[in-house]
C-alpha cells in the first residue's frame, strides 16, 4: 500500500511540474496576469505574474522530501499512546502509512490547484467550487482521524 501511495505521490509531484512547463513554454500564453489565490466562494481574489506558477511546484517538492525524510525515522515518532514492544511494529506501520496518504493527498492537491490556476488562467474561468475546500479538508482530516482512531485500537488491543 505504501508503495503505491508512494507512486502516486511522484507521479502527482511529476504532474505538477509538467502543468507549469507547459503554462509556461507552450504554444497555448498565459495572460500576463493570472490568478494565484481563491477565497472560501471559490472567487480569485489573488493575481500574480505567470512566473509566479513555479512556486507551487516548488513547495510541493520541498514537502516530497519532507515527508520523505520524516518517514525514515519512525522510532522518533510520538505516539498519544503508550509504546510497548507488542504494539511498537503496527504503531509505526499505521504511523508511516498515515505518512504516506497526507503526502499523496498534499501533493495530488498541489497538482490539481495548478492545474485549477492554469486553467482559469486560459480559459477565463474565474470561480472554484465552493465545494473543494471542505472536500480536502474531510480527506485531509478524515485520513489523519481514521489513523489516530486505528493507534488507538491498537494499544487498546495489545
Amino acid at each position: 500500500m505504501r508503495k503505491t501511495l508512494e507512486a502516486i505521490a511522484l507521479a502527482a509531484l511529476a504532474l505538477s511540474f509538467w502543468i507549469t512547463w507547459q503554462a509556461l513554454t507552450g504554444p497555448t500564453h498565459l495572460p500576463d496576469k493570472i490568478p494565484t489565490h481563491y477565497d472560501a466562494a471559490g472567487n480569485p481574489n489573488g493575481w500574480d505574474s505567470s512566473s509566479s506558477l513555479l512556486a507551487l511546484p516548488l513547495v510541493a517538492l520541498v514537502v516530497y522530501l519532507i515527508m520523505t525524510a520524516v518517514s525514515r525515522f519512525p522510532a522518533a515518532f510520538s505516539y498519544p499512546v503508550r509504546v510497548t514492544e507488542d504494539n511498537r511494529a503496527r504503531l509505526q506501520s499505521l504511523t508511516l502509512q498515515m505518512v504516506a496518504c497526507l503526502k499523496a493527498e498534499l501533493l495530488c492537491l498541489f497538482g490539481w490547484i495548478q492545474w485549477i490556476i492554469v486553467e482559469s488562467a486560459r480559459n477565463g474561468r474565474t470561480s472554484l467550487s465552493p465545494l473543494a475546500m471542505p472536500i480536502v479538508l474531510v480527506a485531509i482530516f478524515g485520513t489523519v482521524g481514521w489513523h489516530i482512531f486505528a493507534i488507538f485500537r491498537t494499544a487498546r488491543n495489545s
